[in-house]
């Protein structure tokens, strides 16, 4: 395994859909860098881990228990699990999606 990555390089995008590459995963711990393309929707779903997503660029709306929080450059989103959740992009959008135990 790589001791380091160089995110950046690996964002991609499709015309419309969702490219989701794992970073790092061990027993406890799941680190997956998500690209949604132009347009693209996650419907509602919940996690039975908890974790957070770190936004690197993009614009959407990340639904959280009914809260829409606006993902942009920069914004984290920290997620218990069992919280509905859902996002709709209007542009390419990446993350990161940290689980952890």
């Amino acid at each position: 395994m790589e001791n380091y990555k160089n995110i950046k390089e690996l964002i991609e995008y499709s015309k419309s859909g969702i490219l989701s590459k794992v970073i790092f995963k061990d027993e406890k711990n799941d680190i997956t860098l998500f690209c949604l393309g132009e347009g693209t929707e996650i419907t509602e779903h919940t996690s039975t881990r908890q974790g957070f997503v770190f936004v690197l660029e993009g614009d959407g709306i990340f639904n959280l228990g009914g809260e829409e929080i606006k993902m942009k450059s920069g914004v984290m989103i920290f997620l218990k699990k069992n919280v509905v959740h859902s996002i709709k992009v209007s542009k390419n959008t990446s993350f990161i999606l940290v689980l952890f135990n």
